[in-house]
């Protein structure tokens, strides 16, 4: 199926693009105007995009109703500053009932909860609940157009970073993924959340180079049993494994010793036993099984 989004219409190009592009961190900003009126408002169009200087872009878009601005956006135009929380479970719903348009002046900080902070550096306050909260000044804010959904970036840069210890690691070194749990935005009313069900750690090519998919052995690459995923943690090694003599399991023993006469249906259970430790990332493992079957 293609979509056509140029000539679609704006609420379904918005609707095809924030399913398809997700999920989204959200940028939670509290700004304040000249007069020291404070507004809270959550932004899904948001990322950390340097860390030299420290540069976070989040991204009010024209309404589509009226084509007026967001309070946020002409409130940095006054006050060039933002302070951004890190939405996360024990705050998503108070979070979404921030959202609703309120008009210029009510206080979101009220309707939907939350504890004002003061902030160190910056005039907007920050979200006491917050586990991760960033005080920001804005650089830049550069326009992607005057049309209805037209993002308007706010660029900014971090200047104090403040982290509750109680998502820190156990040596209080860094924030720790499976006590963090983020909340992301997908499209309509969906959101997705970080926790220990549906985190996965992938390893990082390393400063060595990979062999790569074109590196792999062809019954390797062509198998019908190893998917992409595992094909690629195969090929993220430096060097083509060795087969290791003292290597061997009664597994492996027993599928060389009944499938030995019929070479397709060894290298099919070589295969699945492979795919099973690839998918407990048990890779230098898989590779010695997989090399039975190369050298058989």
């Amino acid at each position: 199926m293609d979509i056509d989004i140029q000539s679609a219409k704006i609420q379904q190009r918005q609707a095809w693009l924030q399913y398809a592009i997700a999920p989204r961190p959200i940028a939670f900003a509290s700004t304040i105007d000249k007069d020291g009126n404070v507004n809270l408002s959550p932004f899904s169009f948001f990322n950390l995009f340097s860390t030299n200087p420290p540069i976070v872009i989040f991204s009010p878009s024209i309404k589509a109703r009226d084509k007026s601005f967001k309070h946020t956006l002409l409130n940095v135009k006054e006050v060039p500053e933002v302070a951004i929380s890190i939405c996360d479970y024990d705050m998503v719903q108070q979070m979404s009932l921030s959202s609703c348009e309120f008009p210029k002046g009510i206080d979101e900080f009220i309707k939907s909860g939350f504890t004002k902070e003061p902030s160190t550096l910056i005039k907007p306050p920050m979200v006491k609940e917050a586990k991760v909260k960033l005080e920001c000044r804005v650089n830049e804010i550069k326009s992607l157009g005057n049309e209805a959904g037209a993002g308007q970036l706010i660029i900014a840069e971090v200047l104090l970073m403040h982290v509750n210890e109680s998502i820190l690691n156990e040596e209080q070194t860094m924030i720790a993924p499976m006590k963090f749990h983020q909340v992301a935005r997908l499209g309509g009313d969906w959101y997705a959340v970080v926790n220990e069900n549906n985190l996965l750690k992938v390893a990082k090519p390393s400063t060595e180079i990979a062999i790569g998919m074109d590196a792999l052995p062809e019954s390797i690459r062509s198998s019908s049993i190893l998917t992409g995923n595992n094909l690629g943690q195969l090929a993220n090694v430096q060097d083509l494994p060795l087969v290791n003599p003292a290597f061997g399991d009664d597994r492996l023993k027993n599928i060389v010793q009944y499938f030995s006469v019929n070479p397709i249906e060894m290298e099919k259970e070589l295969h699945i036993y492979a795919k099973e430790l690839l998918d407990k990332e048990k890779v230098s493992e898989a590779w010695q099984v997989l090399l039975v079957g190369e050298n058989a």
